[in-house]
């Protein structure tokens, strides 16, 4: 009688009492998905285990040993026998906003890696935006394209929600959330100009903060080198920590140095992440330019210590020694104030003095791109008929084609191809990269955007379609660098503990069923800085919410994808 009363009450309460399953099943009367027979790499870094798998809906519903449920409890039944089966990957640093905008969604080089969730935001959102936030996105610079078009309907307080809601009406094969750009921050309130915002300008920064993180942000993300997100200060940045720690943000950098000021960049965060109260990401950790590379090891000191003394900073890298932006990244931060840029480089005297800058290479001089020789920046992007034939050249081979020297190369091609190039940075070490990519507080995140191999024509970076089957083919098979199981908590459980994500990235019964099965005897990247439209090989099915996106080999053409919010989200 009293068990009756108790049960009265729970479901009053809207509780519900767990399920008692028939034999056969465990938990049901039947499954949708059971991948069977799979060595489990869970995604905590533990030694994988024999297990089934069974799903129903978008959830992992019960994990048995193998051989436990019965062929008939499944509508389909996946044979794992050799494969691995971990947690979907998730591309903490994405930039695929063109494909989950107005593409078609698919993806098709993040999934074929086994990626299931795209994290998008560093230091520019679309959203929320306003007359300043419009002119951002001007397409005058090279990762416009994807923004220009939809800036215009994320008005308003709820501007982030609108942009995160607008993705997932749209159809995307991946799951997407978003950091809020700390230049989209700073955009909203004083545009493109240089200086430290007033009371006001910073009152607005606080708001537009709490707004979007009540919408679903991870967090802050900015890029202390590009501007005008450069113009920031770190008082600036610490008040925006502030902001967004009551709703548990994390403040995530494109440090402001990653060359001869590496330390001190790196000192900034810190402080950020301490004076703000929030834990600190620093993106695609790295020293570059070869007279700096003996600073990776003080980095990752230093990164030490601060988790020592109790401060949760962590970091990101791409299994890559070479780096990809903007040819204009080049020009000194100030010629780009004010949306001006083309105009200060057609300036004589400008002109003059921003080639002073970029050939200054004393201790304290702002790096630019004179830490590194010409011949390690490979070009790409041209439009112009003429310079078709230096797509994918060394700027050292374009500037004696020219006859002009490096510096004077960067700023005709910048002004002649109005400031869409990008260039590939081939400035790191091999060494460092494996030293600082074995880091337990390191976690895997591309950098880069999604293509279809089919249509894509563009000189891009390899890491878009190989970045996280490198990890797992080159540096825990062939390396051994660390395990497979530690290679899949990199990009799975330790990527969703730094988002807030509780209900995915581990392959536990009630999580959200993104999974990824792959070989781990043979998953490995085929992308190349010549050819970089190549799919990864290896990874034989994904799935995203339970529904198959990718299978044996081929994409299935479903787009399951769900907008995914950070923890200090507000439900409408």
């Amino acid at each position: 009688m009293a068990s009756r009363f108790i049960l009265a009450v729970l479901l009053a309460a809207g509780c519900r009492p767990a399920s008692v399953s028939p034999a056969g099943t465990g938990d049901g009367s039947g499954y949708d998905l059971v991948i069977a027979g799979g060595r489990i790499m869970d995604g905590t870094g533990n030694p994988w285990y024999l297990a089934d798998v069974a799903i129903r809906g978008d959830r992992i519903v019960r994990i048995a040993p193998p051989g436990a449920i019965e062929p008939s409890a499944a509508k389909t039944t996946v044979n794992a026998s050799g494969l691995a089966v971990s947690p979907g990957f998730i591309d903490i640093q994405s930039h695929s906003w063109g494909a989950l905008l107005f593409g078609d969604g698919r993806l098709v080089g993040k999934v074929a890696q086994g990626v299931t969730s795209e994290i998008l935001g560093e230091a520019t959102t679309p959203a929320p935006s306003n007359a300043n936030i419009d002119s951002l996105y001007d397409g005058s610079d090279s990762d416009d394209r994807g923004h220009a078009e939809r800036v215009g309907g994320y008005r308003g307080e709820h501007g982030f929600d609108a942009w995160l809601t607008g993705m997932e009406r749209h159809g995307n094969s991946t799951n997407v959330g978003s950091y809020l750009g700390a230049t989209t921050v700073r955009a909203y309130a004083m545009g493109r100009r240089e200086g430290a915002p007033d009371a006001a300008a910073l009152d607005t920064m606080r708001a537009v903060v709490r707004n979007a993180m009540r919408d679903g942000a991870f967090g802050i993300s900015s890029a202390l080198i590009y501007p005008p997100g450069s113009y920031a200060g770190t008082d600036e940045l610490i008040e925006m920590a502030k902001a967004m720690a009551p709703l548990h943000g994390t403040y995530i950098t494109h440090i402001r140095s990653e060359e001869s000021q590496l330390l001190g960049a790196l000192d900034e965060a810190i402080r950020i992440g301490r004076e703000g109260g929030v834990p600190v990401v620093v993106y695609h950790l790295k020293a570059s330019g070869q007279v700096n590379w003996h600073l990776a090891g003080p980095a990752v000191t230093k990164i030490d210590s601060a988790r020592g003394a109790g401060q949760d900073v962590k970091a990101t890298m791409y299994p890559y020694p070479a780096s990809g932006n903007n040819l204009s990244s080049c020009v000194p931060a100030w010629a780009h104030a004010d949306g001006k840029l083309l105009d200060n480089l057609g300036n004589p005297g400008l002109r003059d003095r921003i080639r002073r800058e970029m050939a200054d290479r004393a201790a304290n001089a702002p790096v630019y791109c004179q830490h590194n020789p010409p011949s390690a920046y490979q070009i790409s992007g041209f439009t112009k008929p003429e310079w078709q034939r230096f797509q994918g050249w060394r700027l050292d081979a374009i500037a004696k084609a020219m006859g002009r020297d490096w510096i004077d190369t960067i700023i005709e091609l910048t002004v002649g191809e109005s400031n869409r190039l990008g260039k590939i940075t081939f400035g790191m070490s091999d060494a460092n990269v494996a030293m600082m990519i074995g880091q337990p507080w390191v976690v895997i995140g591309s950098d880069a955007a999604g293509y279809d191999p089919d249509s894509s024509k563009a000189l891009v970076h390899p890491r878009s379609y190989g970045s996280f089957p490198r990890v797992l083919g080159k540096y825990a098979r062939e390396e051994r660098l660390f395990t497979m199981e530690e290679a899949v908590r990199k990009m799975t459980w330790s990527n969703a503990q730094i988002l807030g994500l509780r209900d995915r990235g581990m392959i536990k019964e009630g999580m959200v069923a993104d999974i990824a099965v792959f070989d781990p005897a043979t998953v490995i990247d085929r992308a190349t800085f010549e050819r970089p439209h190549q799919l990864s090989e290896g990874v034989r099915h994904v799935f995203v919410g339970g529904v198959a996106v990718w299978s044996d080999g081929k994409h299935t053409g479903a787009r399951p994808g769900r907008a995914l919010r950070g923890a200090g989200w507000r439900p409408r």
